[in-house]
């Protein structure tokens, strides 16, 4: 992948191969990053869980108190690239973390070094805000995704299983 660095590499731009560029999301780009994130979808065979829109993308990335943040890899005028993510917090080393909530790159682009280059910056986040973690979960089939996050130092957590509790489930329970 040949690389240019045309900003400070965490909040900058930067170039990539093909004549993509990796930045931080703006206002503009939720139909890109939706587009990502259903393609996403597909590829995790739920097509129609996606019921997210681009009001609700605004609202996250971009309103008073921003809880969400991205990174994107446009080339040729549109996203081909995304890295979704937002803050956690260790009680156990005191300081915040960093938490991948979706990472995709369109399969016609795959292979330019997009999805490393993305997961570069969020590390370049995390050690210039002096985050302890960076995290994420991966189905437990995709094992293409398994192998390149292993190759990029990812350990799997094995002992650790996500928990969620949603709908009529998270309702019953906010009623004690």
């Amino acid at each position: 992948m040949a690389e240019v660095s045309t900003g400070d590499g965490v909040h900058g731009e930067r170039e990539l191969a093909g004549g993509a560029v990796l930045r931080r999301v703006r206002p503009g780009d939720e139909a890109g990053v939706l587009a990502c994130i259903q393609a996403l979808a597909d590829y995790e065979k739920e097509p129609d869980a996606v019921e997210t829109t681009e009001a609700d993308l605004t609202a996250a990335l971009f309103g008073p108190t921003p809880r969400v943040f991205g990174h994107v890899v446009e080339k040729d005028g549109r996203i081909v690239a995304i890295a979704v993510w937002y803050l956690t917090f260790s009680t156990w080393t005191g300081v915040h973390g960093l938490y991948l909530e979706d990472l995709f790159v369109d399969e016609a682009e795959r292979g330019h070094g997009y999805g490393k280059a993305l997961l570069v910056a969020l590390a370049a986040e995390c050690v210039a805000q002096g985050y302890a973690r960076f995290e994420w979960t991966v189905l437990d089939w995709n094992a293409p995704a398994i192998g390149f996050y292993r190759s990029v130092g990812a350990v799997g957590m094995e002992e650790w299983t996500v928990q969620r509790v949603t709908g009529t489930a998270l309702e019953v329970l906010a009623r004690g």
